[in-house]
Formats: structure tokens, sequence, C-alpha cells
């Protein structure tokens, strides 16, 4: 019994010795928080009692000392610092890199250690990008302990995930990664989502893109018909996303895409958003509505005619980089050969064109309006005209057709000319025809009544010469007598 009274007291002794080795063991465990550079970052010291003064130090050397007022000490983050005087936690503002490292909230006898783990994200062109441009990101980590492979995902602004291409040469404290080529819409707030299994980092970065550019895409084709008012519209995002600075651009025309380009207008934009156009000269007239819609460039198009047809491009122009938006006008108009009513038995062409070739996808077709779905007739690929002979009165539409869609369309009524005017007309032209046989005749008997008199006048002049030679021959023998 007295053996075993004295290997319990051994095991009560050791137990004892082991739990007050554990305790500042205990007292001195490490916490992992997780900082982002150029954000703020909250060091939390939980368990000190109400009252009681606390020291925080950074690598031993002292941050800030709060007993009953706050003293500075001596650390690199001293001056960006702060502890809260109800909480003692300590409060890092405007986070660095190389703030990374172990942090150390004393109170009493009690030592609290927080390892700071912290990431740098930075982005190409301080988040400024025009269209078609790809983003280039550098993540960065520091930390006192070995650097842990990170697995990084990134979301648009819309939350959908993008796959970035990291670049060659990464190593676990310096990642680079390119994102995917920018659109307009692209602006707004993305996120970079960073994992660890080990050690345990589960940390979301924010951070803005910004996309000066254009709604409309890239390229587009609008269709008018002649005489009708057409607006061209291009429509900038630079309110939605507040940029930075101010920027210029401007719109220019070319009938085709070797032809020389004509200025129409330019126009700036402050970086408070205020936006002036000036107009510039132009060989056809053309006028800025004055209701326009905010953030938008247009120009309005009066009797739009062929010759208005072409490239309408509107251009930006900011840091020494350019982005561009274009419009295609192509304008369509109908005429009949010959112009007018249609007489009874005769015939009349009716042409439908636009002013440049269409694409694939698109073609011109007449239809009868009065009549069955045959009388129809349908361009070529890429034909610019499509003709339709009529030999009846009635409505006639043409009809451009793109991807089995109805863009635009003109009528051509075809009228029957009046009987009376039937009757005029075949009068006019047996009349006609009687007036140009009669004239006919008439200058073939003045031909040949001319014809006899210098015939005739011909036989005279012969006969005088012949008596006045003839009379001189007998006045000479008289005088020989």
């Amino acid at each position: 019994m007295e053996s075993c009274g004295r290997v319990v007291s051994s095991t009560l002794a050791v137990f004892l010795v082991l739990h007050l080795g554990l305790i500042p063991i205990m007292a001195q465990q490490k916490e992992l928080q997780i900082g982002v550079a150029g954000q703020a970052v909250i060091l939390n010291c939980r368990g000190i009692p109400q009252g009681t003064g606390v020291t925080w130090k950074y690598s031993k050397a002292v941050i800030r000392l709060f007993i009953t007022t706050h003293l500075k000490g001596k650390a690199t983050m001293t001056d960006r610092s702060e502890i809260n005087p109800t909480s003692k936690h300590l409060k890092v503002l405007d986070l660095r890199l190389s703030d990374a490292g172990i942090y150390t909230c004393e109170y009493g006898s009690h030592t609290v250690s927080i390892s700071l783990h912290v990431f740098k994200l930075t982005i190409s062109l301080d988040g400024h990008f025009l269209p078609n441009e790809v983003p280039e990101l550098t993540l960065m980590q520091n930390s006192t302990h070995p650097l842990p492979n990170l697995n990084i995902t990134f979301f648009n602004n819309n939350n959908n995930i993008v796959r970035p291409k990291f670049l060659p040469n990464g190593t676990p404290q310096k990642y680079t990664l390119m994102l995917k080529q920018l659109e307009a819409t692209d602006s707004g707030t993305w996120m970079c989502h960073i994992r660890s299994d080990s050690p345990l980092i589960n940390q979301n970065i924010s951070f803005d893109v910004k996309v000066l550019g254009f709604q409309n895409p890239d390229s587009e084709r609008k269709y008018a018909t002649a005489d009708s008012t057409v607006i061209l519209s291009w429509y900038l995002n630079f309110q939605q996303i507040k940029w930075k600075e101010g920027f210029t651009g401007q719109m220019n025309w070319k009938q085709e895409e070797s032809a020389t380009a004509h200025e129409l207008l330019d126009f700036n934009v402050t970086a408070q958003g205020e936006q002036h156009e000036t107009k510039k000269i132009s060989r056809f007239r053309f006028e800025i509505p004055e209701n326009k819609p905010k953030s938008t460039i247009q120009v309005e198009l009066s009797k739009v005619h062929f010759n208005h047809s072409g490239q309408y491009q509107c251009q930006l122009a900011y840091s020494g980089r350019h982005t561009q938006s274009k419009i295609e006008l192509v304008v369509m108009k109908v005429s009949a050969d010959p112009v007018g009513p249609l007489s009874r038995g005769a015939e009349m062409t009716l042409i439908c064109q636009v002013s440049s070739p269409l694409p694939s996808n698109a073609h011109l077709l007449w239809k009868y309006m009065n009549g069955t779905p045959t009388d129809i007739k349908k361009s070529k690929q890429h034909e610019v005209k499509v003709e339709v002979k009529v030999s009846a009165a009635g409505l006639w539409s043409c009809h451009l057709i793109e991807d089995d869609d109805s863009k635009i369309s003109l009528n051509y009524i075809v009228e029957e000319a009046p009987v009376w005017l039937s009757y005029v007309v075949i009068g006019a032209s047996v009349g006609g025809s009687i007036l140009v046989f009669g004239l006919a005749c008439l200058c073939i008997i003045s031909g040949i009544s001319w014809q006899r008199r210098r015939q005739r006048a011909k036989r005279m002049s012969r006969a005088r010469q012949y008596l006045l030679e003839n009379k001189t021959c007998q006045c000479q023998h008289r005088l020989n007598k």
C-alpha cells in the first residue's frame, strides 16, 4: 500500500510539474492573422482584464504602450498604429509588406504572440485600362514562417471565375499573372481569392478594374433608307467608373476603307465629367442633337442619301493610348425605269440598291404585296442591286434581310396609266409616225424639185454660152468680107 501511495504521489508531482511548465508555453502560443498591404489590420489580444495596461511589441521593439494614456515606442509602424482604449487591440494602418512578423501583446505576466502574414496585390497601369488591354497583376507574400504555395482564383465584376495566365519564373514570394483582354463592361470591383492548407489561409483581396471605352461593339452596321433621318450614337462609360483624369476624342468619316478620312467633330471630357464638342468642316451637313443622353457622342444626318454612306469612326485617346468604335452606314434606295405610270401592255423595271456590298448573311428582296408568295425577286450573295420587271400596277416592297430578319424596307407603288392617257399616247405615237412620214415625203419632194431646178439652170447656162459663142463667130465672118 505504501508503494502504491508513493507511485500516486510521484504521478501527481510529475503532472503538476508538466502543468506548470505548460503555462508559459500556452501563454506564448502564436496566433496567425492575415493582413493586406495598403489596408488596415487589427491585431486581437484577448482576455485582457479591464483597467490593465498593455504593451505591444514588434520583434521585441515597442510599438505602443497603454497604461492610462497612449505612449509611443520606436518600432517601424509606430506612427501608423493605435491602441483601442477599450479592447486594447492594436490597429496598424496602411499596412506594408515589411510589417509581416511576430507581434506580442504583454499584460501582467501574460504574453500573447501573433504571427502576421501580409499579402500585397498590385495591378498594372494603376488599374486604368482601355478595351483589349490585358492587366498584369503581382501578388507578393511575407511571413516569418516558410512561405506556402498558394492556390489563386480570380472573380470578375459579375462574380464569374476568370482563369489567369501565370508567368514563368514565379516564386512562393512573388506570383505574376496576366488576366484576359478587357472590355468596357469589365469595369468594376474584382476579387482575388487566396487559399492555402498549411498554414490555413482563406483570404479575399478586392481590387478595382476601370476600363474606359464604348458600350458599343468595336464595329457595327446600321441600315437606313434614302431621305430618312439617321442618328449615329456612341455610348461612353466614364460616368459610371469615375475616371480620374480627362481625355480627348474625335469622330471621323470616310466613304470606303481606302478613302481619305474627314474629321467631323472632336471632343474632350474633363475629370469632373464635363463634355465639350466642336464641329469641324464637313462636305455634308450634320447636326449634334441638343437633347442627347449624357456620356454620348451623337450626330444626326437629315435626308440621307448615298453620299452619306460609309464608315463613321469614334476614337478615344488617353495617356498616349487609343480605342475606337466604328459604325458602317449602309443606305438603300428604290427607283423605276422608265419613271411614271405604267401604260397598258408596257413594262417597267424596278431597281433596289444599297450603297455598299452586303455581308454573306444579308440580301435584298423584291416582294409584290398584292400578289402571291411566288412574286418575289432575291439578290445573289454580295450583290448591291436587284431588279424586277413589272407589267402590272400594284405595290412592290424591297426588303433588306439579315439573318432572316428584315432590317429596313422601301415601298414603290406602280400606278396604271388612265385609259385616255393610253389613247393619247397611242394617238401621239400614230400622229408622230404620220408626221415623220410626211416630213420625210416633203423632204424627198423638195430634194427632187431642187435637183430639177439645178439641172434646168445648168442647161440654160450652156445654151447662153452656146449662143454667145455662135454670135461672136458670125461677126468675125462679116468683117472678113
